[in-house]
């Protein structure tokens, strides 16, 4: 993610809905002109948006109401997914909206032990849900939200009827959703996540965990319909900024484990792998362990906000039975990407800026690749394109 990237952070102190993230959307800057031009290319038919301003525990928050005119049929996932590519709608809308319906499909399936493309949405297959799954996405693509990071999810208790009957709290569906997702038990008798709320942050999300670095520009809420127990608010806060600029202390978290029955051979695998999921660096060194045997001492350094993701990553992919991990504060230079123009094309480098000023660092694949290609010293490409860099205009 470039250092300027839009991020967002979905605090779900009091659980999580459609409705929810929607209405919290709004509140920190969707247009409804351009929701209800969205919601117009799904072929819904007559469908009101009451967007309403309300007030719980002394806060603001915006309310969304969502309802269609007639009865509604009873949806599967290819009816929906049909519904979706026949709107015209850009697939970056499209795609995650898809993605959204289909978990909620394959968890309702395995709950209910029934085939993914015979699952009858019910509650789940109604206008309502249809624009909270569509409008979050239109409203993640509107603000330019790249990366989303959610908080941990309270789960409440107790029972909760619905079109299959009375089924217990957390609902089987949103257990099955969130799996891989943390989450915490609350004293509130209540459901506090509902699937379509569970399928949203699990499709969406980019990570979970705490506040991410970010410069803020905008904070909305998103109010819910039901009344929560002990006076809690039931209120979703969207915070929406930019990437901190990489020149600030950061505060990374630290995971290792020592690994003395691991073939070595999956490091390059895993390392990919870990990168892929967040990791800001990932190193190996050889140790001796207690008995003598020779070991390696594994290290991840990561945003806090991806740390579930990579412990489970190295407790699935390697022989570790258990994981140290830490938070530190870490300082990094500003960077960016640049384009040098060299006499062997334009090569891909750093710019980065340093106390005493900016200073180009090339790629390392880049510089190989060149070498190789040219049959020319790596140094001497190196040069070149410091060079090359040096005198190119900003």
């Amino acid at each position: 993610m470039p250092p300027t990237a839009t991020i967002a952070y979905l605090d779900c102190f009091a659980g999580i809905s459609g409705d929810m993230v929607l209405a919290a959307l709004i509140d920190a800057g969707l247009p409804p002109a351009v929701l209800r031009r969205g919601v117009d290319r799904l072929g819904l038919g007559p469908v009101a948006l009451d967007i309403q301003t309300t007030r719980q525990q002394g806060l603001r928050a915006t309310r969304v109401e969502v309802s269609g005119g007639g009865e509604q049929p009873l949806r599967t996932l290819p009816y929906l997914l049909a519904i979706l590519e026949r709107s015209g709608l850009a697939e970056e809308i499209t795609a995650p909206a898809g993605r959204v319906f289909r978990l909620l499909a394959e968890a309702e399936a395995k709950v209910h032990g029934v085939s993914v493309d015979a699952v009858h949405f019910h509650e789940i297959g109604a206008v309502d849900t249809i624009v909270d799954v569509v409008g979050a996405v239109i409203g993640l693509h509107h603000l330019g939200i790249r990366e989303l990071v959610c908080s941990p999810v309270p789960l409440g208790h107790g029972t909760v009827d619905c079109a299959h009957g009375r089924l217990p709290l957390p609902a089987p569906a949103v257990c099955e959703l969130l799996r891989q997702v943390p989450v915490y038990g609350i004293d509130c008798a209540t459901e506090t996540v509902t699937p379509t709320g569970a399928a949203l942050l699990k499709a969406l999300a980019t990570g979970f965990g705490p506040l991410p670095p970010m410069t803020i520009a905008a904070t909305g809420c998103g109010a819910g319909s039901r009344d929560l127990s002990g006076g809690r608010p039931n209120l979703l806060r969207l915070i929406v900024g930019t990437s901190r600029p990489a020149a600030e202390a950061q505060r990374v978290e630290i995971i290792e484990t020592n690994l003395d029955d691991w073939s070595p051979e999956g490091f390059p695998y895993l390392s990919e792998l870990l990168l892929a999921r967040g990791a800001l660096d990932v190193n190996i060194a050889p140790i001796q362990m207690k008995k003598g045997r020779p070991a390696f001492r594994l290290q991840v350094i990561c945003d806090p906000a991806h740390g579930e993701g990579i412990k489970t990553a190295i407790l699935s992919e390697t022989t570790a039975i258990g994981l140290r991990f830490r938070t530190e504060e870490r300082l990094t230079l500003a960077r960016e990407p640049v384009a040098v123009v060299t006499r062997w094309g334009t090569v891909a480098a750093k710019r980065v800026i340093r106390p005493s000023g900016p200073v180009i660092c090339p790629e390392y694949e880049e510089c190989r690749r060149i070498a190789t290609g040219h049959r020319v010293p790596l140094p001497e490409v190196y040069r070149a394109v410091i060079k090359a860099g040096e005198e190119q205009p900003r």
